[in-house]
């Protein structure tokens, strides 16, 4: 099949075309090699048997020409980071996935699927549950309550601490830009996929892990940041207590729930979550991340919070797995192939300092008040 990758000199989007030319497939990336993302330029391990199409995803004559004699599209091109940039979230990740759509029936091209990634983040705060009052989907805790150092979701019934649970694919509470950005982006593909007869995916993805995953973006990804801290010989700041919950899965795993949800008809019009199947508190990934790579920094913990951070979230795979898919790598692995990655570079610029200015500058870091 021809199939148009956008966002294919990405982390997610590089893998999967990888693995698409290893199934025989002609694949054409379309990218715009966004900074900070793509920093240094276009990768070197974009392969050479490729179509790249160096373009943006909202310019709809780019789109145009990308989308011929296309037989499936991956829709990985996207906006994140969490900055309060918040017009710039729907602009890039809403407008170019209804523009697909347009393109499509405006010119009656006989794309037979379209797939797009989605996030983790749709979920918001996840599902918990208070022992008397019952299974419930907070919102996110406020500045009044994190301020003082308070991090747990309290029962707005009671007041107790309520429990976290696995979520589903159905309970959906999107709190801030990223997550509000992607669930409409979703919403859109699934919906105009139903109604023109364009079968479509959404995947929702948890923490994705692996080598290629980018070292300049200024929040996003614990990998990222522990590395690079014990790369540089520094403290990382691990924010709130360090026992919040999180749901890693590696890319290769990744990879194959978006090979199957190709070529897997029962995945039509539906809405998937892809995380590992295993919680770890971000403080047990630190601690892991040290003893593989075998250096030490003792971190920084509780006195710094994100504002907008969920506290606990871990997606229930069920679904997913009924297709018979299942995560295969560990966290393990996924460390060893990232610190493998990082140490092969030759020109890794020390970035934490000016990523966390700038995230204290715009209010995204606080700091806890002292009683």
């Amino acid at each position: 099949m021809n199939i148009l990758v956008t966002g294919g000199a990405g982390f997610i989007g590089s893998h999967t075309v990888d693995a698409l030319l290893e199934r025989g497939h002609h694949v054409k990336i379309l990218d715009n090699l966004q900074q900070p993302v793509h920093l240094k330029g276009k990768p070197s391990y974009i392969p050479r048997d490729v179509e790249f199409i160096f373009g943006d995803v909202r310019d709809k004559r780019t789109l145009s020409y990308a989308l011929e004699n296309v037989d499936v599209v991956y829709h990985f091109a996207a906006y994140q980071d969490y900055l309060p940039d918040f017009s710039t979230y729907f602009d890039v990740n809403c407008v170019s996935t209804a523009l697909i759509y347009e393109i499509i029936v405006e010119k009656n091209l006989p794309v037979q699927k379209v797939i797009v990634a989605a996030s983790q983040a749709v979920l918001g705060e996840g599902l918990y549950r208070c022992e008397e009052h019952g299974e419930m989907i907070p919102d996110i805790r406020l500045e009044s309550q994190l301020s003082k150092g308070d991090w747990e979701h309290h029962c707005p019934h009671c007041g107790k601490y309520m429990q976290y649970l696995p979520t589903p694919e159905h309970k959906i509470n999107p709190q801030n830009q990223y997550a509000i950005s992607k669930y409409t982006e979703e919403s859109i593909a699934i919906n105009l996929g139903k109604r023109y007869g364009i079968p479509s995916v959404a995947m929702r993805y948890s923490i994705v892990q692996g080598p290629r995953q980018s070292f300049y973006n200024a929040y996003s990804g614990a990998m990222r940041i522990f590395s690079l801290h014990l790369y540089f010989d520094k403290s990382p700041i691990i924010f709130e207590d360090g026992q919040q919950i999180r749901d890693f899965i590696n890319i290769e795993d990744v990879v194959r729930a978006n090979l199957l949800v190709l070529e897997d008809e029962r995945a039509n019009y539906q809405t998937f979550n892809v995380g590992g199947g295993k919680p770890y508190t971000v403080l047990e990934f630190y601690e892991t991340m040290q003893a593989i790579v075998g250096k030490e920094q003792k971190p920084v913990i509780g006195n710094y919070y994100r504002y907008g951070d969920t506290r606990h979230i871990f997606s229930d795979i069920s679904k997913l797995r009924a297709l018979g898919w299942e995560p295969q790598y560990s966290i393990e692995k996924s460390i060893r192939d990232y610190w493998n990655y990082l140490n092969e570079q030759t020109d890794i610029d020390d970035i934490l300092d000016y990523a966390e200015r700038t995230m204290k500058r715009l209010n995204v870091v606080r700091e806890v008040r002292k009683q």
